[in-house]
Parts: C-alpha cells; sequence; structure tokens
C-alpha cells in the first residue's frame, strides 16, 4: 500500500509522519487489496476552536474509493477518529460484500476481519436496522444552475433537487460550508 501524506498549514514533523504511518498500515489488515491510502491533514481558521485540526483519509484499490474526514481540535485524536471512521466503512462496505456473495464458497476465506471493537460494532447492528420512514414526491422543473441557485435561497434549503436541460439529468444543487455551492451530475456507466 502507498501512502500519500500532505500538509495543509501543517507541519508534517517526523512523529506525525510514523503516527499517521502506523494508524493506516493497520488498515491492510482489514482490506488487504487497497492500493493508495491519502492523507490529508490541515488546520482551519474556524469559528468554532473544536474543528480547527482536520483529518482526511482516502483509500482506494481495485475499483474501491472509501473516503473519511474528521475535524477536532488536537491533530491526533483527529487521525485517531478519522482511521475509525474508516473501520466502521470497511467493515460495512465488507458486510455488504459478504451478504452479496454469501453461499459462494470459493470467497468465503478471503472475507475475514479481525475482531472491530464492541462499540464499532453496535453502530453497525445499529445502521442495519435503518429503514426509509418516509416518501416524499415533488414536481420537478426544468431550470438551469442560477435559477435552481435562486430557487434554493428562497426556499432557504442547503440542497435543491432539479431537471437541467442542459445536461438532460437530475441535478443537485448543495451549499458547501465554505458558502459557494457544488453541483451534483449523474453519469450512467
Amino acid at each position: 500500500m502507498q501512502l500519500i501524506l500532505k500538509g495543509k498549514n501543517v507541519e508534517i514533523t517526523d512523529w506525525l509522519r510514523e503516527y499517521v504511518e502506523k494508524k493506516v498500515d493497520k488498515l491492510d489488515r482489514y482490506l488487504p487489496d487497497i492500493q493508495e491510502a491519502r492523507v490529508e491533514l490541515s488546520t482551519q481558521n474556524t469559528r468554532s476552536i473544536q474543528d480547527r485540526q482536520v483529518a482526511q483519509l482516502t483509500v482506494r484499490g481495485n475499483g474501491l474509493i472509501l473516503r473519511a474526514e474528521e475535524r477536532t481540535d488536537d491533530m491526533f485524536a483527529a487521525i485517531d477518529a478519522v482511521i475509525d471512521k474508516m473501520h466502521r466503512q470497511i467493515a460495512r462496505y465488507k458486510g455488504k460484500r459478504i451478504d452479496r456473495w454469501q453461499g459462494q464458497g470459493a470467497n468465503r476465506g478471503e472475507f475475514e476481519m479481525p475482531p472491530l471493537e464492541t462499540d464499532v460494532l453496535e453502530e453497525l447492528a445499529e445502521e442495519q436496522t435503518r429503514r426509509i420512514v418516509r416518501v416524499k414526491r415533488f414536481a420537478v422543473s426544468r431550470m438551469d444552475e442560477e435559477e435552481a441557485i435562486e430557487q434554493m435561497e428562497l426556499l432557504g434549503h442547503d440542497f435543491f433537487v432539479f431537471f437541467n436541460p442542459n445536461s438532460g439529468y437530475m441535478s443537485v444543487l448543495y451549499r458547501r460550508k465554505d458558502g459557494n455551492y457544488g453541483l451534483l451530475e449523474p453519469e450512467l456507466l
């Protein structure tokens, strides 16, 4: 596994690098086909002191991309939290793969995983009991991105779903934490 470590407004000391390497290397036990792990550590000027230290972890391998981000007031705590979050994502991903391939004897051994901590197991059990409890239907209008921004602002929402005639697909406009907007446009595979 290749580890890429970047710092933004943070000096990456040898001690910090060793700490990240030690934590990220443990992910290989849970998901052996990881090809690349990208860690970005940054310090951001925010109003809340508890959200200044940010750790982002992106794991890639064999068509798989998992991403986690955590914010705390301590860089080492942010690293620990993002690793824990990634463990949960890997467990969820592997659980789905096991469920999908259950009964295929040749593949069973490949999905063995070291035991997870009790709190992670409880959280995963709670996630599996979640279900859709409400469906909301709404009329969708044709509009371009600018009109969608205006509608979203008028409604006071953080996101807005609309039909984009420029792309010919449904799109989702959302407000980013930095105050700008993001646009989700589907691509058929």
